[in-house]
């Protein structure tokens, strides 16, 4: 149905639309500041643009008359448009008699959707153009069939001209937004890195100076001892089996808390018979040498993967875990303790829970343990929680790592 309008009306019409938009500052308020000037021009059930990226793959649907899902949805392949061919600039323009017979629209997809739910009939589709290039397209929707009519159309793209200059505009100031966002996020995450690469190293040399100390007052005390004590025992030339068995045990004891400070420093097990290997081991130490009455399990489901990783991440999923067992044995005072390893097609998952008393009720000093697990996983890109067990009661720490493409690659090879 054509609508006659006078040229002095007409004009004003369209000075209103310019003004209305003046003050907008996004899509969806645009459209729906015009909405009414529009309507004497072409009158409309339903209205809206859809705008494409940048790129020219994606669009973004705002609307106003009617709140449909094209006006819900986040940005959607334009390749599975109905409008795509005006989008791509290969058609002039849309009209419609009636939608709901049109093939186009018959298809098993969302976007056709709103055509049958809000009983939208006739349409109009034109292109919102700048320099030539199609930005996004003006759609006008009503109920009755065979409502519009050519210079329905030429008024739409008359509106679609008027429009097209804002709407670019709009569209430049999101795409600086989200660069700028995007910027900044990198930024945030490279400064995470170097902040996380200080206190890591800071935590390697308070290590370096526990074991420095360890050396110095235990094993070098030890063995200043013993040198003394055999140095007496020659000068006495008292060499007998009965004197000498005191100061062989004195040795044994002094080489086995040498091995324990090695294996702090470097965990040989990790290196030579794998991660689920060295968890365990580390379990039942941590638990016989602090004289826990815990019961504790380990659940390997990893098949082995973990152990595909770079050696550098292993290792510090390895510290993460052997810290997180640490907390729990001497801080949580827990009756239960389990190690569960897990492995998909795209990740490794680490988690150690305890049914103990819980972060929340302090006293547990795992502040700089916290930080430091954090600081590991950080550094190899996983994603570090810790928090309650599902039932609200003790604790859980959680490792999730993606997998390298080449840990992928290997696991499917295995397979």
């Amino acid at each position: 149905m054509m609508l006659k309008i006078a040229p002095s009306a007409l004009l004003d019409h369209y000075l209103g639309i310019s003004r209305l938009l003046a003050g907008q500052l996004d899509f969806r308020s645009a459209i729906k500041a015009v909405g009414m000037e529009v309507s004497h021009i072409v009158p409309h059930d339903h209205l809206d643009v859809c705008i494409t990226m940048v790129n020219g793959l994606y669009h973004t649907a705002y609307e106003t008359g009617l709140d449909t899902f094209w006006g819900q949805t986040t940005p959607a392949p334009v390749a599975s448009s109905p409008i795509r061919t005006l989008l791509w600039g290969e058609i002039d323009f849309l009209l419609t008699a009636d939608a709901q017979l049109e093939t186009r629209y018959h298809v098993d997809t969302p976007f056709t959707r709103p055509i049958f739910e809000h009983n939208l009939r006739s349409r109009i589709h034109v292109p919102l153009k700048v320099g030539g290039e199609v930005i996004g397209a003006l759609s006008c929707s009503s109920h009755q069939v065979d409502f519009y009519s050519s210079q329905d159309v030429e008024n739409a793209q008359s509106i679609a001209d008027l429009l097209s200059p804002y709407f670019f505009a709009l569209r430049a100031a999101e795409q600086a937004k989200q660069s700028a966002i995007i910027e900044a996020e990198a930024r945030a995450r490279e400064e995470g890195l170097r902040l996380g690469a200080l206190n890591l190293t800071e935590a390697l040399e308070s290590e370096r100076q526990r074991i420095g100390m360890d050396l110095h007052d235990q094993t070098l005390a030890d063995l200043t001892r013993l040198s003394r004590r055999v140095d007496r025992m020659m000068q006495e030339k008292d060499l007998s089996g009965e004197m000498l068995e005191p100061v062989a045990r004195s040795l044994q004891q002094c080489m086995q808390n040498l091995r324990e400070i090695i294996e702090e420093a470097k965990p040989a097990v990790l290196q030579l018979f794998g991660f689920a290997h060295a968890i365990e081991n580390h379990l039942d130490r941590a638990v016989r040498d602090q004289g826990a009455s815990l019961s504790w399990r380990l659940v390997d489901d990893s098949d082995g993967v973990i152990d595909l990783l770079d050696q550098t991440v292993r290792i510090a999923l390895f510290r993460i875990t052997q810290e997180a067992i640490n907390n729990a044995v001497r801080h949580a005072q827990a009756s239960d303790l389990e190690v569960r390893l897990r492995a998909s097609n795209c990740a490794v998952v680490v988690e150690v829970a305890d049914d103990g008393r819980g972060l929340s009720r302090g006293g547990r000093g795992e502040g700089g343990g916290i930080d430091n697990m954090m600081t590991r996983a950080r550094l190899i890109s996983a994603k570090f929680t810790i928090g309650a067990n599902r039932e609200g009661e003790g604790t859980t720490v959680r490792v999730q790592l993606p997998l390298p493409l080449q840990a992928m690659a290997a696991k499917g090879d295995d397979a």
